[in-house]
């Protein structure tokens, strides 16, 4: 299974589709994201959002926001979602280390996140990648 990660540069009917169908499986009392609130992601200097595809389809999101604090740039991902039918094949890293990528490129000193702990295979990931 090739796996291909991307940044969002642009957002269409594919993208909100994709979305109106990621976000339920991340979270019960959130909304999908309208074209316009992906939009709005997209421009916003700290956020970037990456996508997984596999065989062209959008299987997962993540999104990586870089802001400055006083010792120095700080990365954070949020909202890491990989289509259930996806799972277990690789893409919740591939998509994770990207963002590490992109986090170092940029100066980051250090990638948090939070994870509930009912995502128990999402932490096994978030815990071997240390």
């Amino acid at each position: 299974m090739a796996v291909d990660i991307s940044v969002l540069e642009s957002v269409d009917d594919e993208v909100v589709d994709a979305f109106a169908h990621l976000i339920p499986q991340l979270s019960r009392s959130s909304p999908p994201p309208s074209a316009q609130e992906l939009q709005a992601m997209i421009d916003h200097d700290a956020c970037t959002i990456l996508i997984a595809r596999v065989d062209g389809q959008i299987v997962g999101s993540m999104t990586l926001i870089l802001f400055p604090i006083p010792t120095g740039l700080r990365a954070w991902i949020e909202d890491v979602v990989v289509d259930d039918a996806a799972r277990g094949h690789g893409v919740g890293e591939k998509i994770n280390r990207r963002a590490i990528e992109i986090a170092e490129a940029a100066g980051a000193k250090s990638v948090d996140l939070t994870s509930r702990p009912s995502r128990e295979a999402a932490n096994r990931l978030y815990q071997r990648m240390g």
